[in-house]
């Protein structure tokens, strides 16, 4: 008598992979240096009158270590993924010999050593025309674009009325940290203490993702030489990472407003961020729009 015996799904063998799927898992897995490496190579053209009969295209490994400065022995291990993670300097010189730009360097440095590529101090980058439109196309909500140091290099119309009138204001009068240590009116502002404290601890990141910056290392030199209250609260060695906070300003003509703040990176212009200052209530906007009209107002007069 025959029987019939149920196989175990689990001890049933999976379908092999087919060639198609293989391919595109190996797609879909993450890039590695060696890969990389290669990828960027082949996109190179080799200098003129070098030998043309090459069955791939780009560099040769042999022409990529003599750009970096390394063995052609040890570019091949980079490649294979052998030979452990290499050194900043030699990372610095295959950047240099791949001709990668900022965002394929600091791809290979996470690649390489699973972090960012040391910091370059560099200066800020030019607010572009598309930036401007940006500012200009939040016409209640005061923004700003500062660099690392602090120093505002872009505003909006509402910014001009709420904030500050920074187009009639030397650029050394445009650092948000300079004036608020030594102007008056805004040291009289009751939030004052806790502006202060947050900003400097903002700073001090700020100041470290710059590098070696003389403009930051100047300007916490020249505050603290004339501001206690700087020396005092820079002495406490605070950071804080995120510029996200609360504004309460008092103007006569609209009485007080509360702007919500918050600073976003600029991606295409490395060293620039902005910080957007929303109004939090419907009567806040009014008080901006309030603020603005005055200020067009004045501006016809001139």
């Amino acid at each position: 008598m025959s029987t019939n015996t149920l196989s175990n799904p689990a001890t049933q063998a999976e379908p092999a992979m087919t060639v198609a799927q293989a391919a595109q898992a190996a797609q879909a897995a993450p890039l590695t240096l060696g890969e990389f490496l290669r990828d960027r190579r082949a996109r190179l053209a080799p200098a003129p009158g070098a030998d043309s009969r090459r069955r791939t295209p780009g560099l040769r490994r042999e022409e990529v270590a003599t750009r970096a400065h390394v063995s052609v022995t040890w570019y091949t291990w980079l490649e294979q993924g052998r030979g452990g993670p290499p050194s900043d300097e030699v990372l610095e010189r295959l950047a240099s010999a791949l001709a990668l730009d900022r965002a394929d360097r600091e791809f290979m440095f996470l690649l390489a050593q699973q972090r960012p590529p040391p910091i370059k101090p560099t200066a800020s980058a030019a607010v572009t025309p598309a930036l401007q439109r940006v500012l200009d196309g939040m016409p209640t909500s005061p923004a700003v674009v500062k660099t690392l140091t602090w120093d505002i290099v872009a505003w909006n119309a509402a910014a001009a009325a709420v904030l500050s009138d920074y187009a009639a204001q030397p650029p050394g009068g445009r650092n948000l940290l300079r004036r608020l240590f030594t102007d008056p009116a805004l040291r009289a502002v009751p939030d004052w203490e806790a502006n202060a404290r947050f900003a400097i601890a903002t700073f001090r990141v700020d100041a470290a993702r710059a590098g070696d910056s003389p403009e930051a290392a100047a300007l916490a030199e020249e505050l603290q030489a004339c501001c206690k209250d700087f020396r005092r609260l820079w002495a406490d060695n605070e950071t804080s990472g995120h510029y996200v906070g609360v504004k309460r300003i008092e103007r006569p003509l609209a009485g007080s407003i509360t702007l919500e703040h918050q600073s976003f990176p600029v991606d295409s212009a490395p060293g620039l961020s902005m910080i957007v200052f929303t109004p939090v209530t419907a009567a806040d906007v009014e008080g901006v729009a309030l603020l603005m009209s005055n200020k067009a107002a004045q501006l016809k007069k001139r």
